[in-house]
């Protein structure tokens, strides 16, 4: 009977070491990388519900990750039209920064700091590719606000897409059931070496908070999107009408993106474009109409087909200071062109 228990406590302790043992290298893990996640705050434009419609200035709120040289990696969607954009360290300093590359299809971008606190600590981006289902993450952000939030999960899937960059870069997704709110998007998903493999993107959900469905894109997609590449920014935000909607708003070919919110100081707004004046329930889903649907860019059509996307990325990112664009849009019910030239970097 001795022995039994004698043997039942060494057991035990084994499993509690074992427990502590891998406890602490996740303590320590965090503890090193928590600096380099980032508050994002922002400011955009909004059209509320009124006896007339008025316009706004609306908080927003998401994560980054500090990268380096001035840089942070954050979503898209944080930060596509916003008007003022300002990033938070864990130490409470608060940094204004600009937006110097964004792809809305991939839903990543990369933001400028004005300056660099002294004390920043940069995160390493990581191989996504080498990231198996069942692998340990944990992401670091700020749901609803509350930031440095850690949450803690496994790969759920690996999910591919048919949206195409050209033959060099496909979207693809880190599923995982690290637990992802509002907030969290744009901060970083980690592996248990506190490499950066995703940036936060969504979540799937009936009920608006998160159900296990959390979605991230792909640190080697990013990287190849906006941190080793040539970036660009259009200040706009909007959707793409296809199917019905064509014949809701009445457009006069199979698909056009209709203009939401334009971004202060941007390229779409020198350029004129303007942007929706009403705020609609249609079907359901919520619109800001009124502005401007953008049939073409530079004589590329807008359309559902598979190749539009990487035509209109190698289009902008081949851009340079003094180059034309044109653009194709609705307006009205009239078809109107409209020129700008790309300015110079700041």
């Amino acid at each position: 009977m001795k022995n039994l228990i004698l043997s039942a406590l060494i057991i035990a302790s084994a499993l509690f070491g074992a427990a502590q043992t891998k406890a602490q290298p996740m303590r320590e893990v965090v503890r090193r990388v928590d600096a380099s996640v980032v508050v994002v705050k922002t400011v955009e434009k909004n059209v509320l519900r009124a006896p007339q419609p008025i316009f706004v200035s609306s908080p927003g709120l998401g994560s980054g990750i500090f990268i380096g040289d001035g840089r942070i990696l954050t979503a898209a969607h944080v930060v596509q039209a916003a008007d003022k954009i300002e990033v938070e360290f864990v130490d409470g300093q608060i940094v204004p920064a600009k937006v110097i590359a964004s792809v809305p299809p991939a839903d990543v971008a990369l933001l400028k700091l004005d300056w660099v606190p002294y004390n920043a600590v940069a995160a390493k981006l990581g191989n996504s590719d080498n990231m198996q289902v069942g692998d340990e993450v944990f992401v670091i952000g700020a749901p609803y606000g509350i930031s440095h939030s850690l949450s803690v999960g496994h790969v759920s899937a690996r999910r591919g897409s048919n949206v195409s960059f050209g033959a060099a870069v496909t979207l693809e997704l880190i599923q995982t059931d690290a637990a992802i709110n509002r907030g969290n998007s744009g901060g970083p998903v980690f592996n248990m070496a506190g490499e950066v493999i995703g940036v936060v993107s969504h979540i799937f959900s009936q009920s608006g908070g998160f159900e296990g469905l959390g979605f991230a894109v792909a640190s080697n997609v990013a990287e190849k999107l906006v941190v080793n590449s040539k970036g660009f920014w259009t200040g706009i935000d909007g959707l793409l009408l296809r199917d019905e909607w064509v014949r809701i708003f009445n457009i006069p070919q199979p698909a056009g993106f209709l203009v939401q919110r334009i971004a202060d100081n941007s390229p779409a707004s020198r350029i004129g474009l303007i942007g929706g004046t009403q705020s609609a329930n249609i079907a359901g889903s919520e619109f800001l109409v009124g502005g401007d649907v953008i049939l073409a860019v530079s004589g590329i059509e807008v359309s559902t087909d598979a190749d539009c996307t990487a035509k209109m990325f190698e289009y902008f990112r081949k851009l340079s200071a003094g180059d034309t664009v044109a653009l194709k849009v609705l307006r009205g019910g009239q078809i109107v062109e409209l020129k700008g030239t790309v300015p110079r970097s700041e």
